[in-house]
């Protein structure tokens, strides 16, 4: 079973889901088309992985709400007990970026701002998720949100550093350059605020 079947077992072991409610839950861990999901389920079920039942609907095609067995549930602990394979991070925005000298200013600036827009959906909903989550009076790390909870933190906080990073590149653009002594005077400034605050044994 790959990657993208252990994902499926992480929605189901919390709670039962639909192939179309599958097809969100992936879009925060591991992104998948509907074409790639469905023939997995059925794979995963022929292996006694997760079950499903039909669901009658009223003015709609019946759906099939898929469930994890306890078969699936001891497949999902051992992988989950086993260290990750090294991260694959594919970005197209990242791919435009690495070329934006053939942009010009104007283009270059659009580009990102467009990223920004979309940051900024993305901290709106997760900021709104979240803040749904912290009014419970306490989150036990042993509850199947606490992982959830996790998982929208650290996508939180990178969409804000994107962000930054956003604003820094659009702050070149504006100067047409990049001023390195500038740079390495500002890292310096803050290396030697660091070792003023090391104890010096720990410069050895």
């Amino acid at each position: 079973m790959n990657t993208l079947g252990y994902a499926i077992l992480s929605a189901l072991g919390r709670k039962s889901y639909s192939g179309y409610e599958l097809g969100k839950y992936l879009e925060n861990v591991w992104p998948a088309k509907h074409s790639q999901i469905y023939p997995m389920l059925t794979k995963m079920e022929e292996k006694g992985f997760l079950v499903h039942e039909i669901v009658e609907q009223v003015g709609r095609p019946n759906k099939k709400i898929y469930s994890i067995t306890e078969k699936g549930t001891e497949a999902l602990k051992k992988w989950i007990a086993k260290s990750p394979s090294e991260q694959i991070h594919r970005d197209e925005f990242l791919i435009k970026v690495y070329s934006s000298w053939l942009l010009g200013e104007e283009n270059s600036a659009k580009l990102v701002h467009d990223r920004i827009a979309k940051l900024d959906e993305s901290i709106a909903s997760l900021s709104d998720k979240i803040t749904e989550m912290e009014q419970m009076e306490e989150l036990e790390t042993t509850s199947k949100d606490f992982g959830r909870y996790l998982l929208f933190s650290r996508k939180f906080r990178l969409a804000k550093e994107e962000k930054d990073w956003c604003q820094w590149v659009l702050g070149l653009l504006k100067n047409k350059k990049v001023n390195f002594t500038v740079f390495c005077l500002a890292f310096t400034g803050r290396f030697n605020l660091l070792l003023d605050g090391l104890p010096w044994i720990a410069l050895i």
